[in-house]
């Protein structure tokens, strides 16, 4: 079933939600290796981004819907977070053009355009322990459900499951960018609070369609 931006809406609502759920545990990442900042700077992005979602227009297509995520999170959250997510968001919407739905086809082009904006803005690759170590996998893991026959929330299902994996994997690295890469081997050990909150960011989208799927199904 193709996600039109009904799906986007919640989406963003369901991101704001986790994210404010683990707020805590996101600051506490970020002061491991960081400046302690991240999870509340995406709780204030967040929250403003969901005052602006009652306002949008009734015929917003989902790239509209993410385009606003982009600017307000640009706006908004302090740190590199904001920046990065909001690019991520703002290619996003690129990717998603005027479409009124996306299909299996094009949440792989919004995931794959979010990605490359990430690395485009922070100058980062896979390995580096960074939000990309969520990401890459994440595209990756969409791109082959989708081509195995995935229906869209298998593709986002495939995408999130990478993501937590992903961020899980960068606990044992040395970072090589950002913050934390100027702890060398003391940040070993440690998640990447980027790549954590990418993958809680994924899981709502999953999680959302797979809601609305379900929902779909059974009327």
């Amino acid at each position: 079933m193709a996600l039109g931006t009904g799906w986007v809406v919640d989406w963003v609502r369901a991101s704001a939600e986790v994210v404010k759920e683990h707020r805590t545990e996101l600051v506490r990442l970020d002061r491991e290796i960081g400046d302690g900042d991240h999870g509340e700077n995406l709780d204030r992005g967040f929250s403003a981004v969901v005052a602006k979602l009652d306002g949008i227009e009734a015929d917003a297509t989902p790239g509209a819907v993410l385009k606003l995520v982009a600017t307000t999170l640009i706006s908004t959250v302090g740190g590199a977070s904001g920046p990065l997510l909001g690019t991520a968001y703002l290619k996003g919407a690129g990717a998603a053009g005027a479409a009124t739905e996306l299909d299996a086809d094009a949440l792989v082009a919004v995931l794959t355009a979010a990605r490359d904006g990430v690395v485009l803005r922070g100058k980062a690759e896979s390995g580096d322990k960074t939000m990309v170590d969520a990401w890459t996998p994440a595209v990756d893991a969409a791109a082959a459900a989708r081509d195995a026959g995935g229906s869209e929330a298998e593709v986002l299902a495939a995408a999130a499951d990478a993501a937590e994996a992903g961020a899980a994997a960068t606990e044992p690295w040395v970072a090589r960018k950002g913050r934390a890469s100027y702890l060398g081997e003391r940040a070993i050990g440690h998640r990447d609070p980027g790549a954590q909150s990418s993958s809680l960011i994924l899981r709502a989208a999953a999680d959302t369609a797979a809601a609305q799927t379900a929902a779909a199904t059974e009327g």
